[in-house]
């Protein structure tokens, strides 16, 4: 009689990184105004922590999706739903978790700063030992303790887009539409805004904004969704959007000092399809085969030639130039 052998247990693979659950999830969503389609089968996601940048030209449909996510406007097709509630059956419960910051504050100038938040407060049910609580809390936040008895009329408009701001906190959303929060500010103005903004992603705030700017949004989104025309043209990651390549991708070469062979060494070398030297600085821009070149190669051949070399590396797509490959020339008809 054998000993019986151990039987192994079959492997357990490991349970699946579980994705963040989408606040924001928008299926084929079109809307059309009279005969102008202002969105067509729109798609996309935002999902819970980020801050992430709505970016298109004047007209291309952003503040129509906006209004239909804040469900202020019913969507004539597709499926929208924030938190896993649907924008027009369950109004209330969406309701109940967001806050819209409009980009104009057209109301309500009349009042003090704090008369208007206290306002707010009681309309959302707040009883006033909870009101002078959370608004000491939010005029902290947004730095206005010192303009709370100001008129809102006599303020700056970036002073006036912090108590926006501050309204859209009282009732502590989870989610934050944010519609143009920076247009018409100063640049200090605006940094302290981003400013405020990045403190409340620290918070844990899922924050929405609604742009034509992308380069003011480029430090402070982890994601952004391109939209031209009504349709999508890129929803993704920042970095994603920067490392998207034409066919032919390009490197910079800069040499340490002027050396009048580098343009035929590195044109001759196999996967390179173009050289140009750069507004008649001591740099040179690559254009090169991806599927051919040896970049290692390269800058080997250029080292062994006796040229040195400051910099060497692919060519990041500038932003301004992302969103020009990505949108349409003209204004939309």
């Amino acid at each position: 009689m054998t000993d019986a052998q151990p039987v192994e247990s079959p492997a357990v693979p490991p349970p699946a990184k579980r994705q963040p659950e989408p606040v924001i999830d928008i299926v084929r969503l079109s809307h059309s105004f009279k005969s102008l389609r202002a969105l067509n089968k729109v798609s996309f996601r935002v999902l819970q922590g980020q801050l992430h940048g709505f970016v298109g030209p004047n007209g291309a449909g952003k503040t129509t999706t906006l209004k239909i996510v804040c469900t202020l406007l019913a969507p004539q097709s597709g499926n929208v739903r924030v938190f896993g509630h649907d924008v027009v059956d369950q109004r209330k419960k969406v309701r109940s978790r967001m806050g819209f910051m409009p980009d104009e504050f057209s109301t309500y100038r009349q009042m003090t700063v704090y008369e208007y938040l206290d306002f707010f407060g009681a309309a959302y049910g707040l009883g006033l030992s909870d009101r002078n609580r959370i608004l000491k809390d939010v005029l902290s936040l947004t730095d206005m303790d010192g303009r709370k008895d100001d008129y809102i009329d006599g303020l700056s408009r970036g002073m006036q887009q912090r108590v926006s701001l501050a309204r859209v906190l009282v009732n502590d959303p989870d989610l934050l539409l944010l519609d143009e929060p920076a247009s018409g500010l100063d640049p200090r103005a605006r940094i302290e805004l981003m400013e405020i903004l990045r403190e409340l992603r620290m918070m844990g705030k899922t924050i929405f904004i609604s742009s034509h700017i992308l380069s003011e949004l480029a430090d402070l989104c982890d994601s952004v969704t391109i939209i031209d025309r009504g349709q999508i043209r890129y929803s993704g990651s920042m970095r994603g959007l920067l490392s998207q390549d034409k066919e032919h991708p390009t490197f910079r070469v800069t040499p340490a000092n002027e050396d009048p062979d580098i343009e035929e060494i590195v044109g001759a070398f196999t996967g390179v399809l173009g050289v140009e030297q750069i507004d008649a600085q001591d740099e040179y821009r690559v254009t090169v085969d991806p599927q051919q070149l040896d970049a290692d190669g390269l800058l080997q051949a250029l080292l062994d030639a006796g040229i040195s070399i400051d910099s060497f590396g692919k060519e990041r797509r500038h932003l301004n130039q992302a969103f020009l490959d990505l949108t349409q020339r003209g204004i939309p008809s």
